[in-house]
């Protein structure tokens, strides 16, 4: 526990001091991109981890919260209630994007949130009056709060921390809550918490609202710290490589999603930069993490140090019993 502590503190010191550490305002603006993609990861690990239910359609519910700030900040109203009513719209777009996914789960849960995804993102394209279509909205200012300017590197990633470390304190409360282990409950034995008297749509359908406002809030954060909205960010591939994120991060756990975050953001920004087919590289490592560590990065890499550390005290590890053939003599 205390190890644990120390790390916690480590990590917490290294967050606070980046814009000190880093080289450059770029690698800044990265960090914040792994942030505000980590809240994403955490609310899509809500229902892969944690509910069983993998999700391709909630890069629909990232872009409706981003397009809600651009369409009302562009009105004239303040970015107070640009955020406030983004909120408010994306919850009510989750809601009934909840209600006809969870007619089916598995397969029909998936493609039914695809479809979702799909129809948000032709809106999106289609829908110029509202969205300038493929053109795109732009934001011309950032929100100042209690007077502070947003507009540097590192004024946007502390105000980004902030909220970040807020949202994992809220994925943490909701994993270790009894909510959230009803909710694994109806994962496992979806039939047993039934007859335990368990609603079992209604705990899933509160996981989708959790699931989408941690969404809402990592489009809140996308759309302000680039200044700008295309259906791109609605696109089929942005749930995918969220998703991705997940569980090559290890689905499941807290760290995960965070992991697999930076991981993806890295790639994207940085080794981009230096490897030409960094797309291919980036698909050798997840064909990697699914052999070697299938439970995803975080777990495995606790699974192979607790061996080495084993190793290393003369412990022989711990051998899986033969499987009984039934027969006798």
């Amino acid at each position: 526990m205390t190890a644990k502590r120390i790390a916690i503190a480590l990590a917490l010191l290294a967050l606070a001091t980046v814009p000190y550490w880093m080289p450059g305002s770029y690698y800044v603006n990265v960090m914040s991109q792994i942030l505000f993609f980590a809240i994403f990861a955490l609310g899509i690990n809500v229902l892969v981890g944690h509910a069983g239910l993998v999700s391709l359609g909630h890069a629909g519910l990232f872009g409706v919260a981003s397009y809600m700030i651009a369409v009302v900040v562009a009105a004239g109203w303040g970015h107070l209630a640009a955020i406030v009513l983004a909120l408010v719209v994306t919850m009510i777009v989750t809601a009934a994007f909840s209600v006809l996914s969870l007619r089916a789960i598995g397969i029909g849960f998936l493609m039914i949130t695809l479809a979702l995804g799909q129809i948000l993102w032709g809106l999106a394209y289609r829908w110029i009056s509202l969205t300038n279509g493929d053109n795109g909205l732009n934001i011309a200012t950032r929100p100042a709060p209690f007077g502070i300017s947003l507009t540097s590197a590192s004024s946007f990633y502390y105000a980004t921390l902030m909220i970040f470390l807020l949202s994992v304190l809220l994925a943490a409360i909701f994993a270790n809550s009894p909510f959230g282990a009803s909710l694994r409950g109806t994962r496992d034995q979806p039939r047993r918490m039934n007859a335990l008297g368990y609603h079992v749509w209604m705990i899933r359908f509160y996981a989708c609202l959790f699931s989408g406002f941690l969404s809402a809030i990592s489009g809140i954060l996308f759309v302000y710290y680039n200044q700008f909205i295309s259906p791109q960010a609605l696109a089929l591939t942005s749930s995918a490589e969220v998703v991705l994120m997940v569980i090559s991060g290890g689905s499941g756990t807290l760290l995960g999603p965070i992991v697999g975050a930076a991981l993806v953001v890295i790639m994207k920004n940085v080794a981009s930069a230096y490897i030409v087919r960094w797309n291919l590289v980036l698909g050798a490592i997840f064909v990697a993490i699914v052999i070697f560590m299938p439970e995803g990065l975080v777990p495995g890499a606790v699974r192979l140090a607790r061996a080495l550390w084993n190793r290393l005290r003369g412990k022989p590890e711990a051998q899986a019993p033969a499987p009984s053939t039934g027969a006798h003599g």
